[in-house]
């Protein structure tokens, strides 16, 4: 426990600079809000969307983990339980997106609505009394299924109660498909209704495997940072990294085929309704923003992670790790920002405020984040898989 209580100076520095960058990036954000108010509250959404990727991303895996078990989970399992426990601030920073509906999605116009056959027909899903009770329910789902997976963890921790990990496992199932359900809702809900004529019915899956790739990304980084620390040091081996490698392949090549499947499908189809889609992100600078996202966010990757030597090599790793949140912030803002020019075709531009808010909520999460994890163990030590689950990563890596 002594190791464990090393690490807090660490994390708490790291949540004190955080923190300290956050709230200036927020009061930029406030300035800018009275000077550009629908831009605010675009670039709010996109950079929420961003950083709630982790604590959801961070959730279905630990269910997975709990259900498969293996030595990469055990690495990061801590890491993943105290990003979860930041569900409950993230529902509070929700309330701005609340306070911008009408800035940011057209069905919440009357004089809108009762001018378009489309948006009358769907009305009864699409209005404000029926979004804030959905966005209620995802919010119930994901804070009261992560605090009972947390409370758990914890009680095992306490009383070293084995019979606790099966308790765990009966739970993480149907939470796998609880959280399918309400982020296929919640992408439908807080993303695909910025274009309310449009939609796909492979949205939700992207926006899943999308969260899975950030938190991958994210943990990848940071256990780079801790695993030559105490109480890490001679826990986690290089299997480790080369099995979360593996993992990290396995969601880019996950997000290509789905991206690639709705493009298809769409472009062979080649509706009217449907076509504009690609065409408002295909023109101008977004033209190069898609060709980047094939590039960099998945021939590069993708060849890269096949190598050994780019999973094997912490810092490699860690690198490759770091482009790939940058990409996820890239593709977000690509799938995102182009919804709001309302049918017209727009010039790819960056507004400061895509900056400052994605800085500001970063750095608050962050902070939560850090705070969560210097209050627990960073290993689950009474798990009774933990220690064959290690043991076959060390003789995996030694041969």
């Amino acid at each position: 426990m002594r190791e464990v209580e090393a690490l807090k100076p660490t994390f708490e520095r790291v949540q004190r600079q955080a923190l300290i960058v956050g709230g200036v990036a927020l009061a930029l954000s406030v300035i800018g809000l009275f000077f550009d108010t629908p831009q605010f509250f675009r670039s709010y959404l996109v950079a929420y969307l961003y950083w709630i990727s982790l604590p959801l991303g961070s959730f279905a895996l630990l269910m997975l983990h709990h259900l498969v078990g293996g030595g990469w989970g055990f690495a990061i399992r801590r890491m993943m339980e105290a990003a979860t426990r930041t569900f409950l601030p993230m529902a509070l920073l929700f309330l701005p997106i609340v306070l911008g509906l009408a800035h940011l999605y057209e069905w919440t116009h009357a004089d809108v609505v009762a001018k378009d056959e489309v948006l009358r027909h769907k009305s009864s899903y699409l209005n404000v009394p029926f979004f804030l009770a959905r966005a209620a329910i995802y919010f119930i789902v994901w804070i009261g299924w992560s605090y009972l997976l947390n409370k758990w963890s914890f009680e095992q921790d306490r009383t070293h109660d084995p019979s606790l990990t099966r308790r765990i496992q009966d739970m993480s199932g149907p939470g796998l498909l609880l959280f399918g359900a309400t982020v296929t809702f919640a992408s439908v809900d807080w993303v695909m209704s910025l274009e309310p004529h449009w939609y796909s019915t492979i949205y939700g899956i992207i926006f899943m495997i999308g969260q899975g790739l950030t938190t991958l990304a994210f943990m990848i980084l940071l256990l780079s940072r801790l695993w030559r620390r105490p109480p890490l040091v001679g826990v986690v081996e290089v299997q480790q990294f080369h099995d979360l490698g593996n993992l990290l392949l396995t969601f880019v090549m996950l997000w290509a085929y789905v991206a690639f499947s709705q493009f298809l499908i769409i472009w062979s189809a080649n509706l009217p309704e449907e076509i504009p889609w690609y065409l408002r992100r295909t023109q101008g600078g977004w033209k190069a923003v898609a060709g980047a996202l094939i590039l960099f966010h998945f021939v590069v990757p993708f060849f890269l992670l096949l190598l050994r030597v780019t999973k094997r090599v912490a810092p490699r790793i860690a690198l490759l790790s770091l482009a790939m949140l940058f990409m996820r912030w890239v593709d977000l803002f690509w799938m995102v920002t182009p919804a709001f020019s309302h049918g017209e075709a727009v010039g790819l531009h960056v507004h400061w405020l895509d900056v400052t808010t994605f800085v500001g909520l970063g750095g608050l999460w962050l902070g939560l984040f850090f705070w969560q994890l210097k209050e627990r163990p960073l290993l689950p030590l009474y798990d009774p898989r933990l220690e064959e689950s290690l043991h076959g990563a060390k003789v995996l890596h030694h041969g």
